[in-house]
């Protein structure tokens, strides 16, 4: 069996190199692989990040040695006037011909990158070995970086003395110091921001090209003497000979809203709203106070390039305007200043909007689907302020043994209705304090019906929050102010539990009827950058990573209000109109980064941590406040609420729902993706967490966390994942296997022998994991 076995993988591999080539043209090479060698004394340089510098790549690889494009495109034939051939070089790559041509090319941007980064001296050979038979070629980049030249000194030469002052005063700010490499990037970083801080003191016409970089190097020495200029620009006399000048600064004269910039109608009304000019279409669809409020350029204010970003930031709040374009033009000379115009040009949304989701779901086998439909008015008073109206419902059937339990399907009818007003809104506040808080304010009131097999629950919830988005989606804040959530649970469902549970407090508390009244801080900061289809892979950032806080108090204003009024206990808590509120205090942590590797390959890792305190009028969190682990962006190994909490040992199928949670959480994760063929992507992955008591509740043996225990209670767990890149969604198919079980007395170590029926968790899902 086992040389059966051999000789199969040697055809196979056979096979595989013969086709490899099967769409070489003769007497050419398929480029096999390429490879850099660097030698660098002083370690700053790393082949990895001199890949795209290549003008010639191999074929897409995956694990580092499998050409499945290559293999999927020379599945075709040579006919392409046939469908299927056609067909399937679209989903595959075509083999990548070796180019003498396009190797030199990448030797001299190689030289010319080493050079950029201060190796003045550095070289570049290359070493190509051929295989006739084969029709393959190895080539191999030989770097040399030499001795680099770092700058000993940095003086300025700047004519213009108004410009002087400001960039010494602002020169402790620069990134550019005595002692770095001569890195000509960072020489172009430099002259950026020294352009950007001038564009904000009036320079409206001053430009980066401006400054220019002199470098004097004494001969074999390896420091550079670094000289700073910024030039006058070159006005034109009326005689034709060129003047230099100072750099003029700029005034804004007039603000100009064009309220309707894609319309080829005529402008039919300008309205003077305080400082600015509003000239609208055929309509005034917007309020020019919701205009003004929203504009950060003034007439009479000296030129600043950030008035400009924070009012097209300002303006983006704005959910009727689909588009906004800010043009400055210059308004001439007057009283020895320079003015300008602001235009700011806009295009309308639309108005109104109904938008139909229906999706199904398959649970473990459990068929299901859900309905949702959203009413939505972006311009609700002409004052840009959104409304919402939401309506959706979800049916699943459920299957096994559902003797005894209240219900044999999951329902469940959810409604919201909101309003977001496009600025900061609260009693007493100036509006010059609204307009700098740059926040948007968001109302809401909601309903939900449940009904699941172990109860029936209805919640209801009114909710006042701030959010602060910046332009580039980059930082997201958002802050509840006051988020009310009470959880009614009719009598048949407390019937069921002191049935099913008479003696377990925590499953009792969990299903009591509820009030929570809490607030709430979340801060969400990425350096995700936002790439067309078309560029994706091409652009990609070398290093991407999202980082998540959050944090959240409930019922210390009520608890507090009842102590001073002297408010009586039942049963040793406070209650509010009959019913007990909750207090308690949650946090949560989570960081995750991906780091773009060679070849379109990426790994990725998360850490997540969550903890939540009950004190005061609560001795359990509330049920919907608590953790749980496993599901398709948990544990992977198990399903959803089937993990922990620590070494807890599920039995009972129908308490088991509300035992397996906890107050604190942990996450680790690791994935490797790979780019597979068309829309296809591969990952293989790791994970590991669980999730704790902080109090020793009976009905959750081994779930309390302890310090010196907790880690021999994390579980992990290991897989594979297709998924399905449609640009705009992503599908995600994953496949978990146990690998550490905390919960198994006898074989905690699952990975040492699988069971296929014990082990594997199948997940689907949209979006990656982190």
């Amino acid at each position: 069996m086992l040389t059966r076995g051999v000789c199969a993988a040697v055809a196979a591999a056979g096979l595989w190199s013969c086709s490899a080539v099967k769409h070489v043209p003769e007497n050419q090479y398929l480029l096999d692989d390429v490879n850099i060698t660097v030698n660098d004394s002083t370690g700053t340089i790393h082949s990895s990040e001199l890949v795209n510098y290549l003008r010639q790549s191999p074929n897409h690889k995956i694990l580092g040695f499998l050409k499945l494009q290559l293999a999927t495109y020379n599945l075709s034939g040579s006919d392409t006037s046939k469908w299927y051939n056609r067909w399937v070089r679209r989903l595959g790559q075509a083999p990548v011909i070796y180019s003498p041509e396009l190797t030199a090319t990448s030797s001299r941007q190689l030289q010319m990158a080493l050079v950029n980064k201060g190796f003045m001296d550095a070289t570049v050979s290359v070493d190509t070995i051929a295989d006739t038979a084969a029709k393959k070629m190895l080539v191999t980049y030989n770097l040399t970086a030499g001795a680099p030249r770092f700058i000993s000194s940095i003086t300025y030469e700047i004519p213009d003395t108004a410009i002087e002052r400001l960039v010494l005063a602002d020169s402790i700010l620069f990134t550019l110091k005595p002692g770095d490499l001569f890195d000509r990037n960072s020489l172009d970083a430099e002259r950026s921001l020294i352009s950007g801080r001038l564009r904000n003191q009036g320079y409206y016409s001053f430009s980066k090209e401006y400054i220019t970089f002199f470098a004097d190097t004494a001969e074999n020495s390896k420091e550079v003497e670094l000289t700073m200029s910024v030039r006058p620009p070159k006005n034109q006399a009326a005689s034709g000979q060129t003047l230099s000048a100072i750099h003029p600064t700029y005034r804004v004269r007039s603000v100009y809203f064009i309220t309707d910039a894609s319309s080829k109608n005529t402008p039919q009304d300008t309205v003077s709203f305080d400082n600015i000019n509003i000239i609208y279409g055929k309509d005034r669809y917007i309020k020019p106070k919701i205009l003004e409020e929203k504009c950060f350029i003034q007439p009479g204010d000296i030129y600043r390039a950030d008035a400009t970003d924070r009012t097209y930031e300002s303006l983006a709040q704005l959910g009727i305007l689909r588009s906004i374009n800010i043009e400055m033009k210059p308004a001439g000379h007057a009283d020895g200043q320079e003015w300008l115009d602001a235009y700011i040009l806009l295009t309308r949304n639309k108005k109104q909007g109904v938008t139909f989701e229906l999706e199904g779901t398959n649970s473990e086998g459990d068929l299901g689907f859900g309905i949702g439909l959203t009413y939505t008015h972006r311009n609700l008073g002409k004052r840009s302020e959104l409304f919402n109206a939401k309506f959706r419902m979800n049916y699943e059937s459920l299957s096994g043994n559902l003797s005894g339990l209240i219900n044999d399907r999951y329902t469940e009818y959810a409604s919201e209705i909101g309003i977001t007003f496009p600025k900061f809104q609260f009693p007493f506040l100036s509006r010059n304090f609204k307009q700098r808080v740059k926040a948007v304010t968001e109302l809401a009131v909601s309903f939900n019906y449940q009904e699941r097999p172990e109860y029936t629950r209805i919640i209801a919830g009114a909710a006042w929050k701030y959010k602060w988005t910046a332009r580039n989606n980059r930082e997201r804040r958002t802050f509840d102010l006051v988020d009310i959530n009470y959880v009614y649970l009719p009598e048949s469902t407390i019937d069921f539990i002191n049935q099913i549970a008479p003696t377990n407090p925590l499953l009792r508390y969990s299903y009591e009827d509820h009030f929570i009244m809490r607030s709430g801080y979340t801060y969400y900061r990425t350096n995700r950058r936002i790439a067309s289809a078309t560029d994706r892979f091409a652009t990609a950032q070398p290093t991407v990573y999202t980082f998540r806080v959050a944090g959240e108090i409930a019922g210390n204003a009520l608890y507090a209000l009842s102590h001073i009024t002297k408010q009586h206990r039942n049963d040793g808590v406070y209650k509010l109109f009959g019913i007990q509120y909750s207090q308690y205090a949650k946090a949560e942590i989570d960081y995750s980064v991906a780091r773009n590797l060679a070849d379109r390959h990426t790994l990725a890792f998360r850490a997540g941590f969550g903890i939540g305190v009950p004190y005061g009028n609560s001795r359990v969190l509330p049920f919907e406040k608590r953790f749980y682990a496993g599901g398709a962006n948990g544990v992977r190994g198990w399903g959803v609420r089937t993990l922990g909490p620590g070494s807890y040992d599920a039995r009972n199928n129908v308490t088991d729902f509300i035992n397996q949670c906890g107050d604190i959480s942990l996450i680790l994760s690791a994935e490797y993706r790979m780019k597979l063929f068309w829309v296809f992507e591969g990952a293989i992955f790791a994970d590991a967490g669980n999730i704790w008591t902080i109090h020793n509740y009976e009905n959750q043996p081994g779930g309390l966390f302890h310090f010196n225990t907790f880690w021999k209670q994390i579980a992990a767990s290991y897989g594979a994942g297709l998924r399905l890149d449609f640009t705009y969604f992503l599908l995600r198919f994953d496949l978990g296997m146990k690998a550490h079980n905390p919960a198994m007395n006898q074989e905690r170590w699952p990975i040492i022998h699988p069971r296929w029926s014990r082990d594997a968790t199948f997940h689907f899902s949209v979006g990656y994991p982190f």
